[in-house]
């Protein structure tokens, strides 16, 4: 094939090039190179862009998880503060985003492994980028130390389920109780290994075992910290990936919040925020995830010194806040999946509201949230994109809306 020069990268992180069919996305060249494709798929690369550095990782390129590990530190900067910008300027939407704020940290501390059994053994680890083909790893050099050997151990706990043959999924996360995994997909007929399980999960000294969510055992309590609080998240339950991410997230909610001094947190989970805001105002926290209410409102009760958190199950998709529930409070935090907040965000447009603070794991479904929201009088003041998950083309983000 032609040499292709590369003009940009995509949002996925593909090097974008004219070709003489269209538009071409190759994977892995950067901007300034040319790209000469074979015809099995491989492909040459002359010049080098100044921008390309040496992966760290002996699985890139394969495995699907860190595709950006190539592009030195400045340019994968902007890139990531671009994808926000590009995406925002799509939807109409004006503002100033802030350089973006690396929060990968000491690495991530919670990873799900997609496991399968071949030739009577188990494989654990992620998938080829477009792909159902599995990379059986030993180490992911992204995860946090306590976490280095994770491929491994799902390997071993999976092992009295071997002889069943079916795929599972296993969350380990590092607490500071220790190890905490949470094993999908085997089914309920795994149940009936639970003695098995449990010695397993003494071996190899975890603190909590449950499968599809359901505690197999726990030895200890595994614990996190948010702010003052300790809380013992529900098995298989969500946590920003990094702890780093979750404080800076915090950090830059508070700071945006000013001197509110009553908030409600929408789908506020275990508490990351509204648990650190009770430490100098009122909260009232809402989710759709029952056992993580709980976890907050236990939480709450056991911390000495935090204002009382009103903590309810409810689901803000089906039953989002109306307008003269919302106009009781100061500020608005809304921390949505990636599908966003449409359902609620739709009555806060209707409501008297005039401070809300967007914490987003996805630019698309926040830029049409804005969009709604700016269509009822909010003025978008600023944007931090917010970079947890490093060297991947996934990008959080803080955002100030006022009326």
């Amino acid at each position: 094939m032609t040499g292709l020069v590369i003009s940009a990268l995509g949002a996925r992180g593909d090097g974008i090039a004219a070709g003489p069919a269209g538009i071409e996305h190759v994977p892995f060249a950067l901007p300034g190179e040319t790209v000469t494709v074979a015809s099995d798929g491989t492909y040459t690369v002359e010049p080098s862009s100044p921008d390309r550095i040496a992966p760290f990782c002996p699985h890139y390129g394969r495995c699907g998880g860190c595709r950006m590990q190539h592009l030195a530190p400045g340019p994968y900067a902007e890139w990531k503060r671009g994808l926000v910008a590009s995406t925002l300027r799509r939807a109409g939407l004006e503002t100033d985003i802030t350089p973006m704020v690396g929060a990968h940290g000491a690495g991530r501390r919670r990873v799900i492994l997609h496991a399968r059994v071949e030739k009577g053994r188990w494989q654990a680890g992620f998938m080829v980028a477009k792909s159902h083909e599995l990379v059986d790893l030993d180490s992911c050099p992204v995860l946090v130390p306590a976490l280095g050997t994770a491929p491994e151990l799902a390997r071993r706990i999976l092992q009295p389920l071997v002889r069943l043959g079916k795929p599972a999924d296993v969350q380990i996360t590092a607490t500071d109780g220790g190890i905490d995994v949470d094993i999908r997909g085997p089914g309920r007929e795994a149940l009936s290994h639970r003695l098995a399980l449990t010695e397993m999960a003494t071996a190899l000294d975890l603190a909590r075992l449950s499968l599809h969510g359901e505690i197999i055992v726990e030895r200890r309590a595994p614990t996190l910290r948010m702010g003052r609080a300790v809380v013992n998240p529900p098995p298989g339950g969500f946590l920003q990936a990094t702890a780093a991410g979750e404080q800076t997230l915090a950090e830059l909610v508070v700071a945006a919040l000013g001197k509110a001094r009553k908030v409600a947190d929408l789908f506020s989970g275990v508490g990351p925020f509204a648990l650190r805001l009770a430490e100098s105002r009122s909260v009232s926290a809402f989710d759709s995830d029952r056992p993580a209410i709980e976890a907050l409102s236990r939480a709450a009760r056991a911390t000495p010194g935090l204002r009382p958190i009103a903590a309810e199950a409810r689901d803000l998709f089906r039953r989002p806040l109306l307008p003269h529930e919302l106009d009781a409070f100061d500020a608005l935090v809304l921390d949505p999946p990636r599908a966003g907040a449409e359902a609620q965000v739709r009555q806060i447009a209707r409501s008297k509201a005039r401070h809300l603070v967007y914490v987003s794991c996805d630019p698309a479904s926040f830029a049409r949230d804005s969009a709604l929201l700016t269509d009822a009088g909010f003025s978008l003041k600023s944007v931090t994109p917010v970079d947890q998950f490093a060297f991947s083309a996934h990008i959080e983000l803080v955002a100030a809306l006022t009326r």
